[in-house]
């Protein structure tokens, strides 16, 4: 086990089924790679469904991950120990992210499948907010997949900013794309949007 551990780590393989392409695709794995500025997440761009968006000019995606909430305490503990125990006797496939291996399944990989139902079960323990148990995070929130952060997040930053480019950075796509697809949630905010910045403005005043 320590040698996978290793290996892990010299050739940066630790990567994540999080897109929506097959990930047994050698050329389409995610990787988070460990590097002396930190932990950076290294996606190539085929492994994107708009894998010819201008936003990626065939270039793959880069992203430093800032140590915010004890992130990379977490990310070492999670390979040096935590990983180790789920894949008990199993093959290790190398990935990122494993699943307990158990008599019915010994593949500790996910497939786009069991990743899907992975987080919509992560979502629905402890994303959503019981107000009699008091426990989950946030109030409101629906059971969803992993592919619905792309649209909440669009749209956040639309009505926060009112604007497609910024929207469009978070999301890995174009302006052109988020106005055309998720447009339709901003006309309301106009106002609102105007008003805030103006508020802003006085009180700098």
């Amino acid at each position: 086990m320590l040698a996978d551990q290793q290996r892990v780590r010299s050739q940066g393989i630790l990567h994540a089924p999080l897109g929506v392409v097959d990930p047994a695709l050698d050329l389409r794995r995610r990787k988070v790679i460990s590097r002396d500025q930190g932990w950076e997440i290294l996606i190539p761009s085929v492994a994107f469904k708009n894998a010819n968006s201008s936003f990626f000019g065939s270039k793959p995606f880069r992203l430093i991950l800032p140590d915010l909430g004890r992130l990379y305490e977490l990310i070492e503990a999670w390979i040096e120990r935590h990983r180790a125990r789920l894949i008990g006797e199993a093959a290790d496939p190398g990935t990122f992210f494993v699943k307990t291996a158990k008599m019915t399944s010994t593949n500790a990989a996910y497939c786009q499948n069991t990743f899907y139902e992975a987080w919509r079960t992560a979502i629905q323990r402890y994303g959503i907010y019981n107000p009699w148990s008091k426990r989950g995070a946030i109030e409101g929130l629906l059971p969803h997949g992993p592919h619905n952060v792309r649209d909440v997040l669009a749209t956040h930053i639309l009505k926060r900013t009112g604007s497609y480019e910024q929207a469009s950075y978070a999301i890995q796509d174009t302006p052109d794309m988020v106005a055309q697809h998720y447009g339709r949630f901003l006309p309301q905010d106009k106002s609102e949007i105007a008003a805030r910045i103006l508020n802003q403005v006085w009180e700098a005043a």
